[in-house]
């Protein structure tokens, strides 16, 4: 027995949530043209600078829910592009840990801008007060408990 199917309100507004998902995405990605980097490498710098200290590269696999083999794959181009460096960890000689150079930062900097004009311009529309409702209510959204068995 399957659960009850969603009323023609709730598809309309996955739709929504979709397009509009799509339109942040594609604004993003014309953002991330000049600069040269993909989204994931871009994802990848966000990670490194929300960080205290840098990580190791298994940390930043689950950090991005991916496997290490893709931290590595990016890590090499984001490296040859002189954008972060590997770095020997001093607790444990074997580990790597990853570390933004200044080059990262500055381009990181940009990325926020891209990002920051990608969202401002999808949200345009809506005034001060109807961003801080959408806020909330994203908010709850997200932190509510996943719904997935």
């Amino acid at each position: 027995m399957s659960g009850p199917l969603p009323d023609e309100n709730t598809d309309d507004l996955a739709d929504q949530l979709l397009r509009l998902t799509r339109r942040l995405n594609l604004a993003h990605r014309r953002g991330l043209a000049p600069v040269g980097v993909t989204p994931a490498q871009a994802r990848l710098l966000r990670v490194l600078a929300r960080r205290p200290e840098p990580p190791r590269m298994a940390d930043l696999a689950g950090s991005l829910g991916v496997v290490p083999r893709q931290v590595t794959s990016l890590v090499d181009a984001l490296e040859e592009r002189g954008l972060v460096r590997r770095a020997p960890d001093p607790g444990n000689r074997r580990a790597i840990r990853i570390e933004l150079t200044r080059g990262g930062e500055g381009t990181l900097a940009t990325l926020h801008q891209a990002r920051r004009s990608a969202a401002e311009e999808l949200l345009a529309p809506l005034s001060g007060d109807q961003r801080d409702t959408l806020r909330g209510l994203l908010i709850q959204l997200d932190q509510a408990p996943d719904a997935r068995p």
